[in-house]
């Protein structure tokens, strides 16, 4: 049986602040000096450390392009929702005559201002409605 190759030795000069880093992260994993700094000069030469580097961001990437799809689906699901209800509003909502229709944008203000302060403390506490419907159509297809 052969013999593995024995290690060779390789004197080397390192600043004063590098050396301590050496000392202390060897210190910290309980590892050797020396094979702290043959993992250091291996990962130096590898030609995968620009590999990794790339796959990592890559896999960023990719989650930060599943978010903004999310978001752009929940915005078309909010405009949408919006567009329905206006259209609906309009449809169904008769034109009020002139002494009503003053009493009603007096009254318009008051129930906008409950609407803002509704709407604050919903986004400031939740639960938000993206969640209530995909809980609502989860049980509508559970009851399938």
């Amino acid at each position: 049986m052969a013999k593995p190759p024995k290690k060779q030795r390789l004197s080397v000069y390192l600043e004063p602040e590098v050396m301590k880093a050496l000392s202390a992260h060897a210190a910290r994993r309980g590892h050797s000096l020396s094979l702290v700094a043959e993992a250091g000069i291996a990962s130096f030469l590898s030609p995968d450390a620009a590999e990794r580097q790339e796959a990592a961001i890559t896999k960023r990437l990719d989650q930060l392009d599943r978010r903004l799809t999310r978001v752009e689906r929940d915005v078309g699901i909010a405009v949408e929702t919006l567009a329905i209800f206006v259209r609906f509003w309009f449809n169904t909502t008769p034109a009020l005559p002139e002494h009503a229709a003053q009493a009603a944008r007096a009254k318009s203000a008051e129930r906008y201002e409950a609407f803002i302060n509704t709407l604050g403390r919903r986004l400031a506490n939740g639960p938000k409605l993206r969640q209530e419907i995909s809980e609502d159509l989860n049980h509508t297809g559970e009851a399938d």
